[in-house]
Parts: C-alpha cells; structure tokens; sequence
C-alpha cells in the first residue's frame, strides 16, 4: 500500500513541475498534498510570498507528506524561484498568513523548553522537518526527508522557504534567516 502512494507522489510532483493545475489541497489516506502558486499576501490563499525578489509571484510550490512506516517523509518542488540559490526551509507550526511570523516556531517533535529553539539537541533535521534547497539554472528544486516520527495530537501547518541555509552549530542551530515564502499544509 505505502509503494503506490510514493508513486502517486512522485507522478504528482513530476507532472506539476511542467504544468501546475489550480491550486489543491487534498488530504487522503494520511497524505497532505498542497499545490500553489505564491502570490502576495493581499492576493494569496495557501502560498505566501513575503519577498517579493526571491520568490515572485506566480512561482509554484508543492508539498507532500505521507505517513511511513513508523515515520513520515516529506517533499518540496518548487518551480519559478531565483537561478542557482540555496534557501531553507521547514515544517512550521501553524498555518500561513499575512504576516511572516503567522506560522509560528518550527514544528518539532520534542518541543524544547526553551524558545526560540537554537539548540541543536532540539533544532535538527530528526526532531523537525529540514527541506532546504538549491534551484537550478532555471529557478527549480525538488528535496525530500523522512523524519522517525509521525504527527500525533499536535501538526505542523505550514513549510517556510527562509533565504539561507539552515544552520546547526550552538545558539543558531534550526536559524535560515528571513522568511521569504509560506506555503500552507495539512499535515
């Protein structure tokens, strides 16, 4: 069962980097799947773009997450962004808005006490979700993880694209930089 959902997945993703239908949100059998286009606050519905000369609007995002067994992988395509740049980003906690910081901190699986989370014991790519990216020379990027865990009682709401690289050392660790883009998710 879990062979045909990667599948559907991954002809999703393939059959959306040409031509990216309306935008969708369906959620079946575990399976989060958002397809967007960004576009400005004032404008947007699901994806938010926030700067608008990192990631202009129109450029198209998709996430998806599916259950495995015992975890949870998920995958970022984005299409339309700046040539040849590296962005992070990651599972956040609450859903986008007009604002950057609507999302919220990161979503983590233990939750560390102490927030904002810099430390690298809670802010890493096992305890969130990390699916920072290079474009291309044409301004696309496909990246996916699989986490050890899946959502429970508390789920992420959103993936923010951040204009750099996360970083991992103490008292930066999980930071990436300004949100540029927000893109809302079902988790």
């Amino acid at each position: 069962m879990k062979r045909p959902v990667a599948l559907f997945a991954g002809a999703l993703v393939a059959s959306l980097v040409t031509a990216p239908p309306a935008e969708a949100a369906p959620a079946t059998g575990g399976v989060a799947v958002t397809v967007a286009r960004f576009a400005a606050p004032g404008a947007a519905t699901r994806a938010y773009t926030y700067d608008t000369a990192l990631i202009a609007p129109g450029a198209v995002v998709v996430v998806v997450a599916t259950p495995t067994r015992g975890g949870t992988r998920a995958l970022l395509s984005v299409r339309g962004l700046l040539p040849d740049r590296t962005y992070g980003a990651h599972a956040h906690q609450h859903p986008c808005g007009a604002l950057p910081t609507d999302a919220g901190a990161h979503h983590q699986h233990e939750v560390d006490p102490a927030q904002p989370s810099v430390d690298p014991a809670y802010a890493n790519p096992a305890n969130e979700i990390w699916l920072d990216f290079t474009t291309d020379h044409r301004g696309r990027a496909t990246v996916a993880t699989t986490v050890g865990w899946r959502f429970a009682d508390r789920r992420a709401g959103s993936v923010v694209v951040h204009a750099q690289r996360t970083a991992t050392e103490p008292g930066k660790a999980g930071t990436a930089g300004p949100r540029l883009g927000c893109a809302t998710v079902d988790f």
